[in-house]
């Protein structure tokens, strides 16, 4: 068995059931049932869920994305070995957290395998909901340039790179392409203010004006329960990336409730506690791997420069990244999910005939041959 043969890279060709086409993001492959399997499985698990509800599979893979490119290794490696459990692994510790502190739920119902959730269709807000306790990144290279308004919010003069601001900041963006809402581009990822929601909440496909209030306290206080957690292991929480969505329980209430992933290294920037103590950063997430992609390439400018996709799209195409690069970023996944869930991440030999059994036998969601 090679390293290469324990990613999970190609994720949306499991034969589950489904009559729609499955739909692959740059990490994650959902497989939506069949009205019939997804009635089937809410009153035999008992998902706490309206009976007509959607369900899907969703599964993770170990590729890996960074500057909007996937990237591979030598040697056949199409990701990174352990990735996806660890996040998912990180994930799911997060959100039983949250819940066990009266927050929110969250979309998953059942977590069958490793690198498998149920989950349920929710209404997403359309709204990447960032917050900030440090002045690095994106936030670091504005201000640089002399900005100091982010996302309607004012920032003081004299702040230096990598130290922490003077209260939490949510900076949002918008999630997807928005058309038809005044002040806001019709783009991708465009950071907004909090009077861009407000005036149009219901483009952002909020219920209501007040639950922008909801969002925003959900927000904190899911941000402040990973910090507090966090910070036991000595790891500092200095960003991060939440998403949100509507579902309806089996009684029929609307909840907004948390989605995708939370916490992770994939959504977050999470620094080691005792090396920033030393003047030092280092990462325990993937902006970890985005710095060592700035260094490893003579011309950095093709990463962070929009308007030369095609190049960046090319770089990551044809440069198989060392095996060794790979693996280091393994170490840093795997040992970051272990440190939070206190459970070691096991790499499978082969995740996929895991994935196949389990729905198989335990849900009867695979195809027959």
């Amino acid at each position: 068995m090679t390293i290469a043969n324990q990613v999970l890279a190609v994720n949306n060709d499991l034969p589950i059931k489904t009559d729609a086409p499955v739909h692959s993001g740059k990490v994650r492959s959902v497989y939506w049932l069949t009205a019939e399997d997804s009635r089937r499985l809410i009153q035999e698990k008992g998902y706490n869920v309206a009976s007509d509800t959607p369900l899907a599979i969703m599964v993770i893979s170990d590729r890996i994305s960074a500057f909007d490119c996937i990237w591979h290794g030598e040697g056949g490696m199409k990701g990174v070995p352990g990735k996806g459990a660890a996040l998912n692994a990180i994930s799911n510790h997060w959100f039983k957290l949250f819940k066990d502190n009266g927050l929110a739920d969250s979309h998953i119902l059942d977590i069958p395998h490793p690198f498998v959730w149920i989950v349920q269709k929710a209404k997403p807000v359309m709204i990447e909901a960032i917050c900030r306790q440090y002045i690095t990144g994106s936030m670091w290279r504005s201000y640089v340039k002399g900005e100091r308004e982010f996302c309607g919010i004012q920032l003081p003069e004299g702040l230096e790179k990598d130290t922490k601001l003077a209260e939490l900041l949510q900076t949002p963006s918008t999630k997807g392409i928005l058309e038809g809402i005044s002040g806001v581009p019709a783009q991708d990822d465009v950071n907004i203010t909090r009077k861009n929601i407000e005036d149009n909440f219901a483009a952002f496909n909020f219920k209501s004006e007040d639950d922008i209030a909801l969002y925003e306290k959900l927000l904190k206080e899911g941000y402040d329960v990973i910090s507090d957690e966090l910070a036991k292991l000595d790891q500092i929480f200095v960003d991060t990336k939440f998403e949100f969505g509507y579902v309806t329980d089996a009684k029929g209430n609307d909840k907004l409730i948390y989605m995708d992933e939370v916490g992770t290294p994939d959504s977050s920037r999470i620094w080691d506690g005792e090396q920033y103590r030393n003047g030092k950063v280092v990462e325990n997430s993937k902006e970890g791997f985005r710095q060592l992609l700035l260094n490893h390439f003579p011309d950095s400018d093709i990463l962070l420069n929009k308007d030369r996709m095609e190049e960046r799209e090319a770089l990551a195409r044809d440069n198989a990244l060392p095996e060794s690069v790979l693996m280091a970023v393994s170490d840093t996944y795997t040992g970051i999910a272990e440190k939070i869930t206190g459970n070691k991440i096991v790499i499978s030999d082969d995740p996929k005939a895991e994935i196949i059994e389990v729905l198989r036998n335990e849900y009867d969601l695979i195809n027959t041959i």
